[in-house]
């Protein structure tokens, strides 16, 4: 960088663009970052949920070991997403955490959807596929593993 010529100071002056007050577009990290957030936020708040219900409806297991062996004994715990709507329509605790967990599941496979629709919005043709690739095999392991299951 060359020295001004003469001994005033220089003076930089850099335009400062503000989008208007709720209008701002939202970037493809931002919203990947809020998808993550509030879905992990999300299946928290289920989980939490779910551990106060049963405990709720379920006293004794803060005060009899024989009752909290029962708790965390394994037993048939709903697995199927009807189950879980079931028994959280019944308020029942443990579809409440199975809830959570399944939303858990499901933010990443939401986030290569949501990956999918940006790079097909930027038309960027070789993440489109790639992304498509991934979407494609996480289905089909969903799948495979429902029908196992």
């Amino acid at each position: 960088m060359s020295e001004p010529l003469s001994n005033e100071p220089r003076v930089e002056v850099r335009a400062v663009v503000v989008p208007p007050a709720g209008s701002a577009p939202l970037s493809a990290e931002l919203l990947i970052s809020d998808l993550l957030r509030y879905g992990v936020l999300a299946s928290m708040a289920l989980v939490t949920l779910g551990t106060v219900v049963t405990f709720f409806r379920h006293p004794d297991y803060l005060v009899s070991s024989e009752a909290l062996e029962r708790l965390t004994a394994p037993h048939p715990v709903p697995h199927g997403l009807a189950d879980v709507v079931a028994g959280a329509m019944a308020a029942r605790g443990q579809s409440f955490v199975m809830a959570g967990l399944l939303v858990m599941m499901a933010v990443p496979v939401m986030r290569v959807a949501l990956s999918l629709l940006i790079f097909r919005q930027q038309k960027d043709r070789l993440y489109v596929a790639i992304t498509t690739c991934v979407l494609t095999l996480l289905l089909v392991s969903f799948l495979v593993g429902a029908a196992e299951g």
